[in-house]
């Protein structure tokens, strides 16, 4: 693992880090926030997992979580959204390839090689965080966007790993958005029967989620018919998960809608991880 940079930051240390996975196959970055509280033993930790486009500075220089994590006790880990580089595939649509992991592991050439994104966090990073960082093994995840849908997945897919569990404006029934087919058409396969277990209406009703579940959506979210989040609540509702749904008047799908919600899904993680 390598330093790429180290910032203080409300009284901890905001780092860059990069690593060869061997998962991926490639050199991948990643950033973690130890909040002041690390110096004096492990903290939990956070998982923010990003949207389309996106690598790991996104969040980690507009999202303001810094602040939550230092307040709370909590660290925050920020990993890419896909492989990156040379020889590594891509399309020239933003949604697909490099910066459009969706969070799978892709079965399909050309993605197959290096885009196994979903062992990569829960297993590869979450043992290299586990062996670097003063965190203890009690994670939550998050994540806005595609990474809200990555939150959502990956948490109901490992729940061993995941104590807690929120989302931003998740991409919350990707098998029904053209945020979703294309990409898990194109990374798993044209059959449709194993697109299922990668969308979080359809895994909440099948698996659910052994705790409750936090979800902010702005209600002027420019990108509402993609990202479906009336199937979402529909699903809560029908599994009658324990859950806070807030629809927010007049926010929008911007870095400004989580950057004014962070605190409360720090908070809602923190008391989680820590009880």
């Amino acid at each position: 693992m390598k330093t790429v940079s180290e910032n203080r930051s409300f009284g901890g240390v905001q780092g860059v880090y990069s690593h060869a996975s061997k998962v991926c196959g490639v050199e991948m970055t990643f950033a973690v926030y130890l909040p002041p509280q690390a110096s004096q033993g492990p903290v939990p930790v956070l998982w923010y997992l990003s949207g389309l486009t996106c690598t790991h500075e996104n969040a980690m220089t507009k999202a303001g979580l810094q602040a939550h994590a230092a307040e709370f006790g909590v660290a925050l880990v920020f990993p890419d959204t896909s492989p990156r580089g040379e020889g590594v595939a891509n399309d020239d649509a933003y949604d697909l390839g490099q910066g459009a992991g969706f969070y799978v592991n892709a079965t399909q050439d050309p993605w197959k090689p290096h885009f196994q994104m979903e062992d990569y966090i829960v297993q590869e990073l979450r043992d290299l965080v586990q062996e670097n960082f003063a965190v203890t093994e009690s994670h939550g995840v998050t994540g806005h966007s595609m990474g809200g849908h990555g939150a959502l997945t990956l948490a109901m897919r490992h729940p061993d790993h995941f104590v807690s569990l929120s989302a931003f404006a998740p991409i919350a029934n990707p098998t029904q958005s053209d945020w979703g087919r294309k990409q898990l058409g194109a990374y798993l396969g044209d059959d449709e029967s194993l697109w299922s277990g990668h969308d979080a209406t359809l895994l909440l009703r099948d698996k659910g989620w052994k705790g409750d579940i936090l979800v902010d959506q702005g209600a002027s979210d420019q990108f509402l018919d993609l990202l479906k989040p009336e199937s979402l609540a529909s699903a809560l509702a029908e599994t009658r998960t324990p859950s806070v749904f807030r629809m927010r008047e007049g926010y929008d799908h911007s870095y400004f809608t989580v950057s004014t919600f962070g605190r409360d899904h720090v908070a809602w993680h923190a008391e989680r991880l820590k009880s």
